[in-house]
């Protein structure tokens, strides 16, 4: 299946009722997308990153009871896994999908990673986008805008990510269903392109470690 955007139907998969149920629509509605996606971008990533990226699409397979409410494709430079490393994400949730840089608690560079944010505070603060949102939980549909963002807050979050083992890190894009619904497969590719782009020298950052 090739890519041709996000519709109405793929935001009312995650309203299904119960476990199989919900993964047999999101198995066969919503992961053919997001393979897709990461086809085309792990090739783009690994260009734009100049490391070979591979793609991992969220199985979910630790669930037994609880069906999941969002889900995704990530991308790193690492074939068995993602979840240990600075990687970038592309997803949904019932309510909008997300494109994000992430540093989640399951990386041991968390420590280090934070020191470096700390060291860059200004940089950061001036080149992200005011429309871009940052995360401090993965597991959350809640962001907060970037122009919120005072200089304070983003040192809290890199102090805690530093110092809390749960913590975590993520800045991207929000794009609501409604507007989602609405946007072809170019305007897709763009916002993406575009939205890595900016997102580049944060992950770049785990070069100064």
């Amino acid at each position: 299946m090739t890519f041709n955007g996000f519709n109405d139907s793929d935001f009312k998969v995650f309203r299904t009722q119960g476990l199989d149920e919900r993964m047999e629509q999101i198995i066969n509605q919503i992961r053919p997308k997001l393979e897709a996606l990461g086809n085309k971008y792990a090739e783009e990533l690994s260009a734009l990153t100049g490391e070979e990226m591979f793609f991992h699409v969220a199985k979910h397979a630790r669930r037994t009871v609880n069906p999941p409410k969002d889900t995704w494709v990530a991308f790193a430079p690492n074939k068995r896994g993602y979840k240990m490393l600075p990687h970038f994400q592309i997803g949904l949730w019932e309510t909008h999908v997300f494109l994000w840089f992430a540093l989640i608690y399951e990386a041991p560079i968390k420590d280090a990673y934070g020191q470096i944010i700390l060291k860059n505070l200004n940089k950061i603060k001036k080149n992200i986008p005011n429309d871009f949102v940052w995360s401090d939980d993965h597991m959350k549909p809640d962001s907060f805008p970037h122009h919120e963002v005072k200089k304070d807050r983003l040192e809290e979050m890199a102090t805690r990510l530093s110092t809390v083992k749960k913590a975590e890190l993520l800045c991207g894009v929000r794009i609501d269903r409604d507007e989602a619904a609405a946007m072809s497969e170019n305007d897709w590719y763009e916002r993406i392109d575009e939205t890595f782009k900016t997102l580049l020298p944060l992950y770049e950052l785990r070069k100064k470690l």
